[in-house]
């Protein structure tokens, strides 16, 4: 697969309510930070995570964070 696309070049920070999410890894989805399925056929797959207490998150929006599904700043050098 060619590089993925980069849906924004900065987190996608978010009040977050504890549950399991799926964090879109092939920058496909119309759902961003989130997976739609978009990703069949790309053989790449979402980053499930649990998030235990409510809390502020950074995902990661240009998808070549470090710490997937996180933000690590990497957006800062693209």
């Amino acid at each position: 697969m060619a590089d993925k696309k980069i849906p924004q070049k900065e987190p996608y920070v978010m009040e977050m309510q504890p549950g399991k999410y799926a964090w879109c890894n092939c920058a496909e989805s119309s759902n961003q930070p989130f997976c739609d399925g978009s990703h069949r056929g790309t053989g790449l797959r979402p980053i499930t995570v649990e998030i235990k207490e409510k809390q502020e998150i950074a995902w990661c929006g240009c998808k070549r964070s470090g710490n997937k599904p996180y933000c690590d700043g990497t957006h800062n050098n693209l």
